[in-house]
């Protein structure tokens, strides 16, 4: 008889974005996730459950909710969570004498005793074993010989695997988690953090040996193999930047055969809530982009689904009110604002070359300063409030 799971990550529960909450786009998906586990034996949770260490009442109450409602719904479901560096090790583990009563294992802390968690088919027998490693810190790594973050990591998987081996029969499959950084993955700026030792402690996929049917990985947000098929990151469920605007979002739906690897398929996660950028990619000059932020639907029923928003504006030069004037396009509009960023067109170049700052009279500053912001002189009517303002200045002296 076979076995049947899904591997989903990085939750971020409590996550918001400028201010916006995302408890909406969170429930949303996890409802869905509570139908997709009709079908399946396990549920696999690799880390970042949580956004904070620290998280808000309402992200606690929805996690609790969650692990409720799929006990209800689910009663045989198995189900298995790790900590990532985002999680509270000690917070994750604080309910684990309710939660394991529920049948639920929460792994927060490295403990070698909790480590090794089995997973049961639908009639009742083990039909693997699972390494539920949380996110290491330097305090949990075995001191080894060279020292580095990457030689402890792969020391204490090597013993979390022998003691898997001894424990499982020839029928019942090894599956590893882990919340790490995996060398040859591609990351995503702005929302991930860097974890044990950055790029120094990325770890080969080889560290996953072949007897290893399925490595559930968490904290990358993109979804992707690393190496080879059987070695993966779920990615989240949302997205949690702008710069994770066109990922695709998935739980892994895990088939084993005995000891072997069956089928590991994506099943997409509906997206609640788009995020739109104005434009897509660079900048553009505010008379390009008012008609297109007026030219967005009107706003409808159901703000909580309205997109976020960001605008990108060139600035050839001062433009007074700019939020104001973003904000008025958008008046009844179905967005939500998120941010403005605005790109300078001027060179960027630092102002004490060739000459020291010092060297320099107050008007040459400010024609620099406007030549490395906007390019090109002033306007006469500019620098003639300049001129007034450093007239009123030095006459005050």
């Amino acid at each position: 008889m076979g076995l049947k799971l899904l591997h989903t990550a990085d939750w971020h529960l409590g996550h918001a974005m400028a201010g916006f909450d995302r408890e909406h786009e969170h429930r949303r998906f996890l409802e869905w996730l509570l139908e997709q586990l009709a079908t399946v034996d396990a549920l696999l949770v690799a880390g970042d459950v949580f956004d904070t260490a620290n998280p808000s009442i309402k992200a606690e109450r929805l996690w609790f909710w969650f692990l409720a409602t799929a006990r209800a719904r689910h009663p045989d479901l198995d189900i298995v969570v790790i900590a990532g560096n985002h999680d509270s090790a000690d917070r994750m583990d604080a309910p684990n004498p309710m939660l394991e009563a529920l049948g639920v294992a929460v792994v927060g802390s490295h403990e070698p005793t909790r480590t090794l968690q089995p997973l049961t088919r639908a009639d009742g027998t083990v039909g693997a074993w699972v390494l539920a490693i949380p996110y290491l810190r330097i305090s949990d790594l075995p001191r080894v010989e060279g020292d580095t973050v990457r030689d402890g990591v792969g020391t204490l998987y090597e013993k979390a695997l022998d003691r898997a081996r001894r424990k499982r029969t020839d029928d019942q499959a090894l599956i590893a988690m882990g919340h790490l950084l995996a060398t040859g993955a591609a990351t995503s700026p702005d929302s991930e953090r860097k974890v044990l030792g950055g790029d120094a402690g990325a770890v080969s996929p080889t560290l996953f040996p072949p007897d290893v049917a399925y490595t559930a990985l968490g904290h990358l947000h993109l979804a992707q193999e690393v190496g080879r098929p059987d070695v993966r990151y779920s990615g989240s469920p949302i997205p949690l930047s702008m710069a994770e605007r066109h990922y695709t979002h998935e739980v892994r739906l895990v088939e084993l055969d005995g000891a072997e690897l069956l089928s590991s398929t994506a099943l997409m996660v509906p997206r609640a809530v788009d995020l739109v950028r104005i434009p897509d990619e660079g900048h553009a000059a505010l008379a390009e982009v008012i008609p297109r932020l007026e030219a967005l639907p009107d706003a409808g029923l159901a703000p909580s689904d309205d997109p976020y928003l960001e605008v990108r504006i060139r600035l050839e030069g001062p433009q007074p009110r700019l939020r104001e004037r973003i904000e008025r396009a958008l008046s009844g509009k179905a967005v939500r604002l998120l941010r403005v960023v605005t790109d300078k067109v001027g060179d960027q170049k630092a102002l004490d070359d060739p000459q020291a700052l010092e060297d320099l009279e107050p008007g040459d500053v400010f024609r620099r300063l406007w030549a490395r912001h906007y390019e090109g002189e002033p306007p006469s009517e500019i620098q003639a409030v300049f001129d007034e303002l450093l007239h009123d200045v030095t006459a005050a002296r």
